[in-house]
């Protein structure tokens, strides 16, 4: 299977300068290499020796991700948040043909082949989008609703649904979440029967993203009568067989530009073959996928983060009270300070994970710590900076407002803070025994 013209230029660009990685950083820095005469602001240019676990190539994927985002994308933002949607196709195919949804999937099924770290660096580089509701669309595309399916599914689901979700030619959502059901995913009730070499499916999923323009969903269903943990499997699903209703799309706090739906399976019938990997294994399968959703999660809100911090120090020069820029009040320029180094603290826990990762080590703690963080920070950050902004901070004409309500979520969806504690705590082995 030929790669799409821009995937292949992307790859031929990453395994010519992997190949040359070591001899470009021959010989070793001065201090004053590292040390700067002036303040640099945490949103300067990093080059690969700077950095922890980026190299040359990481950085130029960046950079060819950041033009499309700057002319395809970003332009149309404010109509799309105020539409209630985007064009999930048409974005989704341009991010394809440049290789930007598969860049740690298989070559042979159209991805770069490359590993988490440059998905972290994607998603990124994908929080320089002017609000949080595509950015979480295109990582359910990459990072939700197909790792279970790269990493277990058969060569022929992988050709079926894989390869045009890599290419950007179908859109994908994940079915997990259900009205009684969210970060207790154990819980779920949609059931898929067998019935000769056939799974029956009944029940609903909700909150789904990209649900209403979805092409196929990677669904959680119960599959037997054994305990919750072993009961359930991950099936790739057609959204336009015959039983499949969406019910409705969700109006939401914020998020306003990615389509969120509830979705009914009455008598679903699908092909026993559309089971990802081992029956009974969907929910161990579902974790698996939870350690790189919250990283890619926390990588996205982190870029978030720190433009919003420098959005808000341009704007509170410019503002003046009492005689003089509203920065140059102790509370606020210390306030900014305390966020920006809490950030810093957190995408140091990132690279970490990230590292930790690559190398095949379980990071959920990590990953659990880091999303935890994550969301609790952005609530911080959006709430501290919007008061900055004072009345415009209450306006829908602002980033910062945007933020405020869009980054709540990251406490909520993928596992709730709560659920992100009874993990570390399980971790930790601090749980009470049964």
């Amino acid at each position: 299977m030929a790669l799409p013209k821009g995937a292949l230029r992307l790859n031929q660009l990453v395994i010519s300068r992997r190949f040359n990685q070591f001899t470009s950083r021959a010989g070793v820095r001065s201090l004053s290499d590292h040390v700067s005469s002036r303040p640099v602001p945490p949103s300067a240019p990093e080059t690969a020796g700077d950095h922890l676990i980026y190299t040359q190539e990481h950085f130029a994927l960046k950079e060819s991700l950041r033009k499309i985002i700057d002319q395809e994308i970003n332009p149309h933002v404010d109509q799309w948040e105020a539409e209630g949607t985007f064009p999930a196709h048409k974005i989704f195919k341009i991010l394809g043909s440049a290789g930007f949804l598969g860049v740690n999937k298989p070559v042979e099924y159209g991805g770069l082949g490359l590993d988490f770290s440059y998905s972290v660096a994607v998603s990124e580089e994908l929080g320089n989008i002017r609000c949080g509701g595509i950015p979480m669309a295109i990582g359910v595309q990459t990072d939700m609703a197909t790792p279970a399916l790269a990493r277990f599914g058969s060569a022929e689901l992988k050709e079926e649904f894989l390869l045009p979700s890599i290419l950007g030619d179908k859109v994908a959502c994940l079915g997990v979440s259900e009205v009684g059901a969210g970060s207790d995913v154990s819980s779920i009730l949609t059931k898929a029967v067998r019935k000769g070499d056939e799974y029956v499916i009944n029940g609903g999923k909700m909150w789904t993203t990209n649900g209403t323009q979805a092409d196929w969903i990677c669904l959680l269903a119960n599959t037997s009568d054994a305990a919750p943990h072993r009961n359930k499997s991950l099936i790739c699903l057609p959204m336009t067989l015959p039983g499949v209703h969406i019910a409705r799309k969700i109006d939401k706090l914020g998020m306003w530009s990615s389509d969120t739906a509830e979705v009914f399976f009455d008598d679903v019938r699908v092909p026993c073959k559309n089971i990802i990997g081992q029956e009974g294994m969907g929910f161990t399968y579902q974790m698996l996928q939870f350690q790189e959703e919250r990283l890619w999660a926390v990588a996205n809100i982190v870029t978030m983060m720190d433009n919003i911090i420098q959005e808000t120090i341009q704007y509170t020069r410019q503002r003046k009270i009492f005689k003089q820029p509203v920065l140059y009040h102790q509370s606020v320029n210390f306030r900014l300070a305390e966020l920006q180094t809490e950030v810093e603290l957190l995408r140091s826990l990132l690279y970490r994970a990230t590292a930790l990762y690559i190398k095949g080590n379980d990071v959920t703690k990590l990953a659990s710590m880091a999303k935890l963080k994550g969301g609790r920070l952005a609530r911080e950050v959006g709430d501290s900076c919007l008061q900055y902004w004072g009345g415009m901070g209450f306006t829908s004409d602002v980033l910062v407002s945007r933020f405020y309500r869009d980054s709540r979520l990251l406490s909520i969806g993928g596992g709730a803070d709560e659920v992100m504690l009874g993990i570390i705590c399980k971790y930790m082995d601090t749980l009470p025994k049964k």
